[in-house]
């Protein structure tokens, strides 16, 4: 079951009547151990509301390895080595901006108003992208629906359909995974680039680090 209380104003999505009661059923007869662990899989919809959600950046699925994940797209545990994407992130945030922060747990990022979520918000584990077709990408189109309303800054990383209108900002590049970064993530400078939008629409810029 899922506390709808804790999502707040996501709790009304279609998404939660329509299509997570098969999805629950589906991971619960899933005999292997499912990441994260069940109270951590909408962090980052408990944590980033609608309102306050001023940058979206998308990932894929949770990492597969155990105690990794903490429900936040890119982000792991504060006590967990940063994995080889989030090593490349840091990389490029400290050649754009100079600093880093000081472990891989990015849940300040999501206190101001960075959205970090995944197309798919689990898979079994040490099996990368196993639950990427079980029907999670409905939640993902009814959320950047939702979010489409006012102009908003998405971050694409990766093979990201942009099914958004509007006066948003829009940075696409490869994905930051070691077989992608070389391609074009390095050097993209989206946490600056994102700064400079906020900056001219009036809003505070993202402390990154």
């Amino acid at each position: 079951m899922i506390d709808v209380a804790r999502l707040g104003a996501w709790g009304d999505l279609p998404f939660f009547h329509n299509d997570w009661p098969r999805i629950a059923a589906a991971i619960a007869g899933d005999p292997r151990d499912i990441l994260p662990p069940a109270p951590l899989r909408f962090a980052a919809l408990e944590r980033c509301q609608p309102d306050a959600t001023r940058v979206v950046i998308l990932g894929q699925d949770p990492y597969p390895t155990p105690g990794h994940a903490n429900g936040l797209a890119f982000s792991v545990t504060a006590e967990t080595p940063l994995p080889k994407s989030l090593q490349n992130i840091f990389r490029e945030l400290r050649d754009d901006i100079g600093d880093v922060p000081a472990s891989g747990d990015l849940s300040h990022w999501s206190d101001q108003g960075v959205l970090l979520l995944n197309t798919a918000l689990t898979t079994p584990a040490h099996d990368a992208g196993g639950h990427a077709k079980l029907g999670w990408s409905e939640l993902t189109a009814q959320v950047l629906m939702r979010l489409a309303t006012r102009p908003r800054a998405f971050v694409l990383w990766g093979k990201h359909r942009k099914d958004i209108a509007g006066d948003h900002l829009f940075i696409e590049s490869p994905h930051p995974s070691p077989l992608a970064a070389y391609r074009g993530f390095f050097g993209s400078r989206p946490f600056s680039r994102v700064n400079a939008w906020l900056t001219d629409q009036g809003e505070t810029p993202i402390d990154w680090a």
